[in-house]
C-alpha cells in the first residue's frame, strides 16, 4: 500500500514542481512543454570598466616610452588612473573615464588640435602660449567614454618633447582599446 501511495503521488509532485518558478509552461501527463526560449539578454558593454590603467602600459610598452618605473594607481576626480613619474625626467598619467566621451570634456578650443590615434578620435591638448612643458592626449572610447594621457616635464620645459611623450604613449595604449 505504501507503494501504490508514492506512486499516486509522484507524478502530482513532479507536475506541481515543473510549474514552480516557470512563466508560462504548459503541462500535460507525459509531456512537458514550454514556450520557446526569447532571444539571449544583451551583452553588457564593459568597455574601460573591465581595464586597469596601470596594466596599459606593459613593461616592454613602458621602456619603449622612456618609462623606467612601474605605475602607481591612483584616482583622479572619481576617475580610475595610473601614474608613472620618472624622476628628475617626466611623469605621465593614464585616466580612464567611464563616463566622459571627447565632446563631455572641458577644453579650451585654441589649445586642442583634433587627430586620430589608430582608430580612436583624439584630441591633443597643449598651450602654446603657456609653454609649461604639459602635454595631453585624449582619446575618444565610444561616445560617452574616454582616456587621458597626461605628461609633464620636469622643469615644466619643453612642450613639444611632451607632446611627443603623450604621443608615443597614446599609440601604445589606443590598441589596448575597446
Amino acid at each position: 500500500m505504501a507503494e501504490r501511495w508514492k506512486l499516486v503521488w509522484a507524478p502530482v509532485v513532479l507536475i506541481a514542481l515543473a510549474g514552480c518558478g516557470q512563466a508560462s509552461p504548459r503541462t500535460e501527463i507525459g509531456h512537458v512543454t514550454s514556450s520557446p526560449p526569447s532571444s539571449p539578454p544583451p551583452v553588457a558593454w564593459t568597455g574601460l570598466a573591465a581595464m586597469d590603467p596601470c596594466t596599459l602600459l606593459t613593461p616592454q610598452d613602458r621602456s619603449s616610452a622612456g618609462v623606467s618605473v612601474p605605475g602607481k594607481p591612483k584616482e583622479i576626480a572619481g576617475d580610475r588612473a595610473c601614474d608613472w613619474t620618472v624622476p628628475g625626467t617626466f611623469g605621465v598619467t593614464v585616466t580612464l573615464s567611464e563616463t566622459d566621451g571627447l565632446a563631455d570634456l572641458e577644453v579650451a578650443k585654441k589649445t586642442a588640435t583634433r587627430t586620430t590615434v589608430g582608430s580612436h578620435p583624439a584630441l591633443k591638448v597643449m598651450d602654446k602660449k603657456a609653454a609649461d612643458g604639459t602635454c595631453a592626449v585624449l582619446l575618444g572610447v565610444g561616445d560617452a567614454a574616454s582616456v587621458q594621457i597626461d605628461v609633464s616635464n620636469s622643469g615644466f620645459s619643453d612642450t613639444p618633447l611632451a607632446c611627443r611623450r603623450a604621443g608615443t604613449v597614446a599609440g601604445l595604449v589606443e590598441p589596448k582599446l575597446p
